[in-house]
């Protein structure tokens, strides 16, 4: 084991001492060692649970005859980081996670090692670190808010509050109905309740097989996470044992994390139409798997890939109601029925199956599906408003017996009734953007898929959202959100505020916005980002002008300023200094790349 390096031999009888100092005693220095790398802050709803989720882990794994050491990540909760300069921290602390999860692993010598992540960057963050690492991984997050509702019933979340927000500040609803919105939206602890960032990411896990079914669609809330906690035990435990290395079944994530596999997380990704924010975080894990994966394979599946699920913010389902339709697994056996052989199926996950055959079994519209996954999809959500993780006993049903308030053939439709014969992303090429820029089009408007427009330009977040909600963009505009890249921001803000505002005034059905910065998982509508190269870095963004017609052509995925080379090399990028010259962001910016690259840093 790993963990001898640390236990073994008389040289390391210091070592031992301070381990029993850490309660450790003589039976468990044959055992292996388990890290259980938790995520839990108090500031995150996502998070807050965690510390009780990583205690009930923890007694699984003394349970499967494992040792397990606890310790936790940093977290910034983009919601609340949002609109001010904290957001500057949010893609950068993805950095940070992955780096201090590898010096624990590494400094510790851990056998195997536990994540529970929830949010958009600490799960790339320890992605990143598993695989750069690569000892025996298993991710089981800590699971999806419930959606809250109105009074009147419709469902509701965080993108509720900020599109109403914009709403108040331009006069179009009362003090009294805002605080309606915010009192309701988001109503127990989890990730927020529609496909953004974090639940996408969570449900890629199960798509690229470094963790087990549920993994992003059962509730926090819910105690049926405990079973999926339980199993995770054992498995880590097993992989870790000095006698599994005759084994065939690998838990090793560059085993797990390959070329075929990430192709499977994006086919995924494309298929429910998930969070822009995918593309550079999956650039990024496959980077540090050494792998060649550029933003041109995204368009390669997106023309193979039909997309056959939305959940919010492109329509009014959330994560529960994929979890009742059949989670990722129907979604992904409903690819597999109406595009064989577009999946890689025989790909290893971390339940030592195959990927083909955990479809077969965790499909719910799969003749071979388990009479236990059945149960697993009629997990329900409370509606009581609760902070508390792991608190709702659930009732014991297969799913005929649950009552939906919808259709679930509707929320997680076959190919042959998709949305669209073609993948909810895009990568969009041309002159604005040289080496790229991503939009989800599962959002976009029908009528916005084309749209050519003059320029209205911003150099900050902030200024673009205080030009929109005071009147300065006007219908057929098209918003320039500049120097707000990796480098350029530096952080690489998201966009929340801006594209709620455009939505918030009412003008989402004929503007569109443009940045070489991020959305968050929220957004929907005409919102073209990751612009590369971004403008600090020298890309034409920056040299934009009021003014400028802006040609965009989802469909022909074309990006264009309606100008020619000799103009554009005529003028050059305006003067722009950094609000934030010391500290960490100093130090980011003079290492980030811009997001073609998936927002890595180089040296």
């Amino acid at each position: 084991m790993r963990s001898d390096t640390i236990k073994k031999g008389d040289a390391r009888a210091p070592h031992r001492s301070l381990l029993r100092a850490c309660g450790i005693d003589e039976k468990d220095f044959g055992k292996p060692f388990i890290a259980i790398v938790s995520s839990h802050v108090d500031i995150i709803p996502g998070h807050v649970h965690l510390n009780d989720v990583a205690q009930y882990v923890k007694k699984c794994i003394i349970e499967a005859g494992g040792v397990p050491f606890i310790f936790n990540t940093i977290g910034v909760c983009d919601g609340i980081a949002m609109g001010h300069n904290g957001m500057k921290y949010s893609l950068a602390s993805r950095e940070i996670i992955a780096d201090s999860v590898e010096t624990m692993l590494l400094a510790h010598q851990f056998d195997g090692m536990i994540c529970i992540p929830n949010c958009d960057k600490i799960t790339p963050g320890m992605l990143m670190a598993a695989v750069r690492c690569n000892i025996p991984t298993i991710f089981a997050s800590g699971g999806p808010m419930e959606a809250g509702h109105s009074k009147d019933g419709k469902p509701l979340d965080l993108i509720s509050v900020f599109s109403k927000t914009a709403a108040r500040i331009n006069g179009k609803i009362s003090d009294t109905e805002l605080a309606e919105i915010e009192c309701q939206s988001c109503p127990t602890c989890g990730s927020c309740s529609g496909m953004f960032t974090a639940n996408s990411m969570n449900c890629l896990c199960e798509a690229i097989g470094i963790a087990l079914p549920g993994n992003g669609t059962i509730l926090a809330t819910s105690q049926y996470r405990k079973i999926m906690y339980k199993k995770a035990a054992k498995l880590i435990v097993t992989a870790c044992q000095p006698s599994s290395a005759d084994k065939k079944t690998s838990l090793l994530p560059r085993d797990i994390i390959t070329q075929q596999s990430v192709d499977n997380a994006m086919i995924l990704d494309l298929a429910m139409g998930g969070s822009t924010n995918t593309v550079l975080h999956l650039l990024a894990v496959a980077n540090e798997a050494g792998l060649d994966y550029s933003m041109k394979r995204f368009n390669e599946l997106s023309e193979k890939t039909p997309t056959i699920c939305k959940v919010s913010p492109s329509c009014e389902y959330h994560i529960e109601d994929v979890h009742n339709s059949g989670g990722i697994y129907t979604i992904l056996g409903e690819i597999r029925r109406g595009c064989p052989d577009l999946l890689n199926e025989k790909v290893p996950t971390v339940s030592g199956k195959k990927l083909g055959k955990v479809i077969d079994e965790y499909d719910l519209r799969s003749p071979k599906v388990l009479g236990e996954a059945q149960k697993m999809y009629a997990v329900t959500p409370s509606g009581n408003r609760t902070n508390k993780g792991l608190s709702v006993k659930q009732t014991v049903l297969k799913v005929s017996d649950l009552k939906l308030s919808f259709d679930p053939h509707d929320c997680i439709r076959s190919c042959g009734k998709a949305y669209s014969q073609t993948g909810g992303l895009a990568v969009l090429y041309g002159n604005l953007a040289p080496n790229g820029s991503v939009v989800k089009t599962a959002g976009v408007l029908p009528n916005m898929l084309k749209h050519t427009g003059p320029a209205v330009i911003f150099n900050s977040e902030p200024e673009a959202y205080e030009g929109i909600t005071s009147g300065k963009v006007n219908a057929g505009d098209v918003v320039i959100v500049r120097f707000e890249g990796p480098k350029g921001g530096p952080g690489m803000q998201e966009m929340l505020g801006p594209t709620t505002a455009i939505k918030g005034v009412k003008l989402d059905d004929s503007v569109a916005l443009i940045t070489d910065g991020r959305f968050s998982g929220g957004t929907a509508g005409a919102c073209i980002g990751h612009v590369s190269p971004e403008a600090a870095a020298g890309g034409p963004i920056g040299l934009l002008q009021n003014g400028d017609i802006i040609e965009i052509d989802i469909p022909a995925r074309t990006l264009n300023v309606r100008l020619d080379d000799e103009e554009l090399k005529s003028r050059s990028i305006p003067l722009h200094e950094p609000t934030i010259k010391t500290g960490y962001l100093a130090k980011y910016k003079t290492l980030a790349t811009s997001a073609d690259t998936g927002g890595i840093l180089k040296w």
